[in-house]
């Protein structure tokens, strides 16, 4: 995994909550923050969603001799979300990271036009990508709001949202899934503005196609595979480690002058006039 090298440790001394750990970006992030000093809380609703996975994330963590633990958690549900600060806190003393990953995208294997999907998939998609962060934000900063910022540290606190290239740019079959992550990135902005005379930064990452089992059953066909990789400018799909290093230096006194930042990590595709 690439890093930002072993000289000086970014996130020495902080504690973090990373949601959707046990698998994918979730997971990548995990690792990226224990490497860089972190305490890390793997939130998710099973510690091994593959029954390939040998090891969970946590467990992994804790071979290469970073602190983790896991909890169990639905982020759509608002007691659930409400114990896992509370355990975080109790555990460790504090939370510095909030980063609310967790979601669904069934559109990614099964895509629809929009008169094809019941509301009912609609609101189940909501429930996770939306409410999941909304309650992550709320409570991950409420708590950030009752403790004292960590010594030499320029922030009170750090939240990273989840968000996706596709909140910004269209692609027939993705409604439900565009629209939540649209919904994260105006959250995001409106919810820095609450937090920032608390010295408290909240930012989203927007990831373009990018390696993860999210979207593994659709990159298993060559085809497909190739027209996403060229679909982004730097011809190739993302990888976790790159959405990683950028969670890093969203978390880390790096990105102490960012706030409401909704950062594009997509190879370019942002930028690109058309796909």
């Amino acid at each position: 995994m690439a890093s930002f090298g072993a000289a000086a440790k970014l996130l020495t001394g902080r504690v973090a909550i990373v949601t959707g750990a046990s698998s994918g970006l979730g997971r990548a992030m995990a690792l990226a923050f224990t490497q860089q000093g972190a305490s890390v809380v793997c939130a998710d609703r099973s510690p091994r969603p593959s029954t390939t996975d040998r090891l969970s994330t946590h467990e992994m963590i804790e071979q290469q001799g970073g602190h983790a633990r896991y909890i169990e958690t639905d982020v759509a549900d608002e007691l659930s979300v409400q114990a896992l600060v509370a355990e975080a806190a109790s555990q460790y003393g504090r939370l510095d990271i909030m980063v609310n990953n967790a979601g669904i995208a069934p559109e990614a294997k099964n895509p629809k036009p929009v008169w094809e999907i019941s509301p009912t998939d609609f609101d189940a998609v909501y429930r996770v990508n939306v409410r999941g962060v909304f309650l992550g934000c709320k409570y991950g900063g409420a708590q950030m709001l009752k403790q004292e910022k960590l010594p030499g540290s320029s922030k009170s606190g750090s939240i990273i949202n989840m968000g996706s290239i596709l909140g910004v740019l269209g692609k027939s079959g993705t409604a439900s899934y565009a629209a939540t992550k649209g919904a994260v990135i105006a959250m995001t902005r409106a919810m820095a503005m609450d937090f920032v005379p608390h010295q408290i930064h909240c930012n989203s990452i927007l990831p373009g196609f990018t390696r993860t089992p999210m979207i593994a059953a659709v990159t298993d066909n060559v085809e497909i595979e190739q027209g996403m990789a060229q679909a982004h400018p730097l011809g190739r799909l993302g990888e976790p480690d790159e959405i990683a290093n950028a969670a890093v230096f969203l978390a880390s006194d790096l990105s102490k002058g960012i706030t409401g930042l909704n950062m594009s990590v997509d190879g370019g595709l942002h930028s690109r006039l058309s796909m």
